[in-house]
């Protein structure tokens, strides 16, 4: 009997990832969602044991499929479809203390842009 699989974007929404399943689909059609290392379309299947990579809302997650489910399941059905191997979020004072560009201030000029990223540290 063949492994059971889902399409990563149901999976990702079932396990409560991403909010809606559409959201799910559009992150793996922009290139935020990696299965095993290389970039997912949203068909893609899923099995037990594969490594996913989504990043959402400015965080990228890093779980393991422990259990395949292709419906929307509860909270805490949903931690047990996955292992978590996400590196913590920052710390809320670091994101505080970054600079944020006024709302309309335009295309930031190259000067601020590398001032910017000074502050961040890249």
């Amino acid at each position: 009997m063949a492994e059971p699989s889902t399409r990563v974007d149901s999976w990702i929404w079932s396990v409560r990832l991403t909010k809606t399943r559409s959201a799910a689909a559009s992150a793996c059609r922009a290139g935020h969602v990696r299965v095993n290392g290389t970039t997912a379309k949203p068909a893609q299947h899923v099995a037990v044991g594969d490594e996913v990579r989504v990043r959402a809302a400015g965080r990228e997650r890093i779980v393991e499929v422990t259990r395949v489910v292709s419906k929307r399941v509860g909270p805490s059905v949903a931690a047990e479809c996955l292992i978590d191997r996400s590196p913590p979020p920052p710390p809320k004072e670091l994101l505080s203390a970054l600079p944020l560009r006024d709302r309309g201030a335009g295309r930031p000029t190259k000067r601020q842009r590398r001032e910017t990223d000074r502050l961040r540290g890249r």
